[in-house]
């Protein structure tokens, strides 16, 4: 009888356990895996950013973080199941976003991963025949490969043997779920190629954004060929050292021109805002605050 009771309880706790992650995916949330602040104990703080997205019976990864020992420690934390996922998004080829993968191609080596296309980019590419231009007079030592020009090559990559889809324009990868691709033309990050997840729900667009090097307003002109009104706004907006005035600026055209209905903002925000008493953080505080690891928002 005891022995029966044991089992009983046992069959309990997986029965719980699967409910509450159909659940996650079926109603909608957005967990923050890797970041450098909030009150999390259990979770380790670094540069960088990840989140998991479950909506729609679909479990997401955005991003991997900064370090894989610390992505690999916090997925744990969290009692995330990385091996289940049904896709992953990497943002772009910054190793604060990227270098989880370590850890993730470990236990998950076949998972699909979607990535900005790029030539000689870190998620590798492919070369097709006419990339050079071939001199035939030359003779066939100082030709590329003897003056035998392949018909396309590969260029590598870190993660070789990854499963990386290659993304250069908007894409829908699952019933509601859409890439968006941008490329920013801020000096610094001139030419970086970024990809944002669209979710399209019935209150509008869940619009997961890794750091924004474009720029929020381009990925929102881009995204907006989805759907013009987005409901949430959550990651990384890359105003660390935003000027105050050009923040307010921003909070403006968020709440005036796109009329966003929450925010929620992580990675490379200016959270020293939060003490300048801007617009921007009146607006945060309407729209539901930061978000942070360990952090889970509602996506509807």
């Amino acid at each position: 009888m005891h022995l029966t009771m044991n089992w009983f309880r046992l069959l309990c706790c997986l029965f719980l356990a699967v409910s509450s992650s159909a659940s996650a995916r079926a109603s909608g949330r957005a967990t923050i895996l890797y970041d450098a602040f909030g009150n999390s104990g259990h979770l380790k703080k670094d540069w960088g950013f990840s989140v998991l997205i479950e909506y729609a019976g679909k479990k997401i990864l955005f991003d991997t973080g900064n370090d894989a020992r610390i992505f690999a420690s916090n997925a744990h934390a969290m009692d995330v199941d990385l091996n289940d996922l049904d896709f992953v998004v990497i943002s772009h080829r910054h190793g604060d976003h990227t270098s989880g993968l370590n850890h993730l191609l470990k236990v998950n080596p076949k998972v699909k991963i979607y990535a900005p296309a790029e030539l000689f980019g870190a998620f590798g590419s492919v070369l097709p025949k006419g990339f050079y231009k071939t001199v035939d007079t030359l003779p066939d030592h100082m030709r590329y490969f003897d003056g035998a020009e392949p018909k396309a090559f590969s260029s590598g990559s870190p993660w070789p043997e990854a499963n990386f889809v290659w993304v250069d324009t908007a894409l829908e990868v699952a019933p509601g779920f859409f890439l968006i691709p941008t490329v920013s033309k801020v000096s610094g990050t001139l030419e970086l190629r970024e990809l944002s997840l669209a979710i399209d729900t019935p209150k509008g667009l869940v619009l997961v954004v890794g750091c924004s090097h474009p720029g929020v307003e381009e990925i929102l002109t881009a995204a907006s060929a989805v759907n013009s009104h987005v409901n949430l706004l959550l990651g990384g907006l890359h105003l660390v050292k935003t000027p105050d005035s050009d923040i307010e600026s921003l909070a403006n055209a968020l709440h005036g021109k796109w009329k966003i209905d929450r925010i929620a903002p992580g990675h490379y925000w200016r959270a020293g805002v939060r003490q300048a008493k801007t617009s921007f953080w009146r607006f945060l505080f309407i729209c539901r605050s930061w978000i942070s690891r360990g952090y889970s928002v509602r996506l509807h």
